[in-house]
């Protein structure tokens, strides 16, 4: 139960008012009227027997709430809202920020594609964040701008990094836990014969997502690089959902048809390994918040869940967000040197590599990572700082 909470500035008490007999109440807070069904409170009642003390966790389940729980009364006592539930007399405070911050009794009128608060999307014009590795590791400070970065932009730098094998799991360790998968728990990006994969040749690689055949794909990309002394190769990432903010705009059916059909993707390309992954170019969630973001043109296989009369529209938006992939204004460019590394989000920021285009070495090291470890260390270090 760790959602931001705020400090409610005023409260009206001549509220709470109950309603429809017992089924819900009514309060003011910040001058705003805020109702509650029953359940809803019962259920997120924080007080020791419903809710572990140490954990946070609901040591009670659903059908252990009366199926007719009401409200008998309720009152403030102070800035918490005391009620008493019926029929078991039961009796639990509720802060008044706490209610505030949870409120869910709002006008729903974001429109399909809409993002939390502290996503910013950018293009060419932007700047990448960076910071030293040394930094990040020793100054919480440091860490909590870094990952809030990544958080809010889907990529971040860092200089300073040993250029030593197994660098980008120890970057990982600095926010969560290494995402191992086929290609291992740490992957070398380089020139090979016979490759398993297209990154490990010379050639200039489209802005792209990895790993969209796998489900779920992983939420984080980390690469450093060990050795780079050849022309070429720089690296390139694009905001996919200032991609998916451009196609929305300009044409909003295209914008429907990538979000509400899947595509498919498949990698065989090593022995034993099969994968394959149903899912959306453009990822909503039920409530149209843009979740996701994936292309990947190496990888994509036929598309067969697409109706006749829709496919040769889907392949017009489809070809339009490849436009804007390649759009040379929404992406920023850069040149990875030994002892430098950067993250992307991989469910939201494409990446790519120009061609490599003399003779010599160029060594970078990769892993996975997943959002959630990234997302929990930034609350905790957020929570910490907190007044």
């Amino acid at each position: 139960m760790t959602k931001d909470c705020r400090v409610a500035t005023t409260i009206d008490r001549s509220c709470p008012r109950i309603l429809d007999q017992g089924a819900a109440l009514r309060i003011e807070i910040d001058g705003e009227a805020r109702r509650f069904h029953a359940i809803w409170l019962r259920d997120n009642a924080m007080d020791a027997q419903t809710r572990s003390t140490t954990n946070g966790q609901r040591l009670i389940t659903l059908l252990d709430i009366p199926a007719d729980i009401t409200i008998a009364s309720a009152e403030w006592a102070g800035d918490r809202l005391r009620v008493c539930f019926a029929p078991e007399g039961k009796v639990v405070d509720f802060a008044a920020d706490w209610l505030a911050a949870h409120a869910y009794d709002t006008p729903q009128t974001r429109a399909s594609g809409w993002t939390k608060p502290g996503i910013t999307r950018w293009d060419a014009s932007a700047t990448v964040c960076s910071a030293r590795y040394g930094d990040i590791c020793g100054n919480d400070a440091e860490r909590l701008r870094w990952l809030t970065a990544i958080r809010e932009y889907g990529v971040a730098r860092l200089t300073g990094v040993p250029t030593t094998d197994g660098v980008p799991a120890e970057i990982a360790a600095q926010f969560g836990y290494v995402r191992e998968t086929n290609y291992g728990r740490i992957f070398d990006v380089r020139v090979e014969v016979n490759p398993s994969n297209l990154a490990y040749t010379n050639l200039g690689l489209q802005a792209h997502t990895d790993n969209p055949y796998r489900d779920p794909a992983p939420g984080l990309q980390i690469l450093a690089c060990l050795h780079n002394d050849v022309e070429g190769g720089d690296s390139i990432v694009v905001d996919g959902f200032a991609i998916a903010a451009r196609l929305q705009a300009e044409w909003p059916e295209g914008f429907a048809l990538l979000t509400q059909t899947p595509a498919r993707f498949a990698y065989t390309g090593a022995q034993g390994v099969r994968l394959h992954a149903k899912k959306p170019l453009i990822e909503l969630g039920p409530d149209g918040e843009l979740l996701a973001v994936r292309f990947n043109n190496r990888s994509a296989a036929p598309f067969t869940d697409i109706a006749y009369d829709r496919m040769a529209g889907y392949y017009r938006a489809y070809r339009r967000m490849a436009e804007l992939v390649d759009d040379p204004a929404l992406a920023m460019r850069f040149r990875l040197a030994p002892g430098t590394a950067f993250v992307v989000d991989n469910l939201r920021v494409l990446h790519a590599r120009t061609a490599i285009t003399s003779q010599g070495n160029r060594h970078l090291q990769g892993c996975y990572a997943d959002r959630d470890g990234l997302l929990s260390t930034l609350a905790a270090l957020e929570e910490s700082t907190r007044p």
